[in-house]
């Protein structure tokens, strides 16, 4: 399923509720790659449809250089 200009939006007030489910700690948004990040646990969660897809198994492993800064 792709992402299409009809699609909504992510709502960026839904931040203030969502945490990692690994860390617990906070997320931030990345627009650009709709995604979620986690940068203590190496993890970005997907944003589908203007959902957050926040389970593990489904999230992409950040890379070490982007962990590190």
């Amino acid at each position: 399923m792709s992402e299409t200009a009809d699609a909504p939006g992510f709502d960026r007030r839904m931040l203030d509720g969502l945490i990692c489910p690994q860390t617990h700690r906070t997320l931030e948004y990345d627009a650009a790659r709709q995604e979620l990040v986690s940068r203590s646990a190496g993890l970005a969660f997907p944003i589908r449809n203007g959902i957050p897809v926040m389970l593990i198994d489904e999230a992409r492993k950040l890379d070490e250089d982007v962990t590190a800064g």
